[in-house]
């Protein structure tokens, strides 16, 4: 019966002219079924546990593993027995304690020096004349990766880099002969503070922005405060609540990093990250359980400063509040902040901060090009590109493999943070129907960040050998997607959430699709917010150290890996070369964000929207 009313109606339609596509609107709207809601739920549901299991299932493995290995429990090594010769191992180890105390001095005053310089550049240069070009050059900066700087930075600072050079040629004196800074953890607390100062003036550009800076000022000034005081009692207390996810993420990051510390860290006794590296690449496997148990103990230690974090804030802002209430009364009272003030920290450090990114780029690419430059030269006395030739091979398909994982994983990451945002922010939106809905916290997106990267990955390690450990390049791209996601969705959270969703109403009410409605509208809104997102993406795939080398057991070499093997070596040409490859990289694809995001304007500033026609455009300026 059905099908002879197709066949008559589709005869109609022929006969009077009628487009297929109104028949069609017709037919599905008699005949067809209309999907269940509940359908649409379990959809949802299914979106966000696929995103569960790519982007947050290797935390379980990883701390399983963990656990597993430093209890000495193996299944394949016949070891079904828990034991704590490990932990007595670990802490009978010369030199133990002096390098988990060297690891609490460099994570502790790293982050507290970032911290404290951060919000002195603030203080001094936001919303003035010079802010904006400061802005312009933290994404450069950003761009840069900790190896690259780290080797830029031993150009510099070694008995025979170029400011030692420099004070010989000027002063007729000799540096960092007694006093060294590279190989000392002095080196490591200054190089990780100039490179975390940047990320947390980029992490503060849209939170000051959302604080209503002006409105406080006028304010706080008509009350006859100074600006010193204004920033320290009024945007103080609201600016180091909204930082405590980054403040915590650069603690973590230094306290588990080894990529740098193999660079320009202490070497004996090295830091305990250093140290369980080298353990686990001991062919000894007592010295795997040593490594398994120090990943805990760094676990353990990384938990305390999270909380120490979270105490030191609900001190100062919750328990200890009479600064905060004392009026005009200024702290310049004590004499550390007085001082501080006198000396001008917001100009030290952003002059700190760009000299030392740029002069440590420029001795990059001078040591790529010098072919013999003796001491005490300033400049090389022959420059020639044959270390360029010679390691061209090589590095073509080195090239090839780090832009294929960055890319794909980025990719990958963007359109898990686009469906997770879009589920998300309905949920939240349809919160008032008072229905349970699946919403991830933010605790658990940016776990991967502000946890221990070396334990976690000691963890998936042990699990990958469980599953099968012959597919390496899957095994290392989920590991760079793992750490590429959250990043991405701390990119992007903000400007979706302060898209107009008006704009989707008004599409909607044309009679327009709502994928039309994204790719018309909300995607050409958000294409320079996804454009910059995938390029911090790709960055921060491409630095990754430790889950290329130890899920790829090897196999698989990217520049960074390269980079940080050679760094070892004698041949600061060879290294150079790797760590500008390393460099220029990463601000390409910055470079080509911005030129996508200069190209994808606004919808506002068209005349019309792509895709609508004549009649729907004058129906939205009648309406308006």
């Amino acid at each position: 019966m059905t099908k002879n009313r197709l066949q008559n109606y589709l005869r109609f339609c022929f006969q009077n002219n009628q487009s297929f596509q109104d028949f069609w609107k017709q037919f599905s709207a008699s005949y067809c079924v209309t999907i269940p809601k509940w359908i649409l739920a379990s959809t949802k549901t299914v979106v966000l546990v696929t995103v569960l299991l790519i982007c947050f299932l290797p935390m379980l493995p990883g701390l399983s593993g963990l656990l597993l290995a430093a209890f000495d429990f193996n299944p394949l090594l016949n070891q079904f027995h828990w034991s704590l010769s490990g932990f007595v191992r670990l802490f009978h180890f010369p030199g133990i304690g002096q390098s988990i105390l060297m690891t609490l001095n460099v994570s502790i005053i790293s982050t507290f020096l970032s911290v404290l310089i951060s919000f002195a550049i603030l203080k001094r240069w936001y919303q003035s004349t010079h802010w904006q070009k400061i802005e312009n050059a933290i994404a450069p900066i950003l761009a840069l990766p900790h190896v690259a700087f780290a080797i830029g930075f031993a150009f510099l600072f070694t008995p025979s880099g170029f400011i030692s050079r420099l004070s010989f040629q000027l002063f007729d004196i000799i540096l960092f002969n007694d006093v060294q800074i590279i190989k000392h953890q002095l080196g490591l607390i200054i190089g990780l503070t100039l490179k975390e100062v940047p990320f947390i003036l980029f992490m503060s550009i849209a939170l000051l922005k959302q604080l209503n800076i002006k409105q406080s000022f006028q304010c706080a000034q008509s009350l006859g405060f100074n600006k010193h005081q204004v920033w320290l009692k009024i945007i103080f207390p609201q600016w180091l609540p909204k930082m405590r996810f980054a403040i915590i993420a650069i603690m973590a990051y230094s306290l588990s990093v080894v990529d740098v510390s193999l660079i320009i860290g202490p070497s004996i006794p090295s830091t305990l990250p250093v140290m369980i590296w080298s353990w686990l690449n001991d062919s000894d496997l007592n010295k795997h359980l040593m490594a398994a148990s120090g990943a805990l103990v760094l676990v353990f230690i990384c938990v305390v400063l999270v909380y120490t974090v979270i105490f030191i804030e609900w001190l100062l802002l919750k328990k200890w509040v009479s600064w905060q209430f004392s009026g005009r009364k200024t702290l310049t009272t004590f004499k550390g902040i007085d001082l501080l003030a006198r000396i001008g920290l917001g100009n030290l450090g952003i002059v700190s901060v760009l000299l030392m990114s740029s002069v440590s780029l420029i001795m990059i690419v001078i040591w790529s090009l010098a072919k013999r430059w003796p001491y005490p030269h300033i400049l090389p006395s022959k420059w020639s590109l044959q270390f360029w030739q010679s390691e061209l091979p090589y590095l073509f398909d080195t090239f090839l493999t780090s832009i294929g994982l960055a890319i794909l994983s980025a990719s990958i990451a963007l359109l898990l943070v686009l469906v997770l945002l879009h589920v998300n922010n309905r949920n939240n939106a349809n919160k008032c129907n008072q229905k349970r809905h699946l919403l991830i916290p933010l605790i658990l997106i940016v776990t991967p960040i502000i946890a221990p990267q070396l334990s976690i990955l000691l963890g998936m390690q042990l699990a990958s050998i469980y599953l099968g450990a012959d597919n390496f390049y899957l095994w290392v791209l989920w590991s760079h997607v793992f750490f590429v996601f959250p990043y991405i969705y701390l990119s992007l959270d903000g400007p979706w959430r302060s898209f107009d969703q008006r704009f989707n109403k008004v599409g909607l009410s044309l009679g327009k699709s709502p994928f039309f409605v994204w790719r018309s509208i909300k995607m050409p809104l958000l294409m320079p917010a996804m454009s910059i997102a995938m390029a911090v993406g790709i960055s921060v795939s491409l630095a990754q150290f430790l889950p290329t080398l130890m899920l790829g057991a090897g196999r698989i070499a990217t520049i960074t890996t390269e980079a940080v093997a050679l760094s070892s070596g004698q041949d600061r040409r060879v290294m150079a070369i790797y760590a500008l490859l390393q460099t220029i990289t990463p601000l390409f694809f910055f470079a080509l964000a911005l030129f996508i995001a200069k190209r994808t304007g606004p919808l506002e500033s068209r005349q019309t929207f792509s895709g609508f026609n004549k009649r729907d455009s004058l129906s939205v300026s009648r309406n308006a």
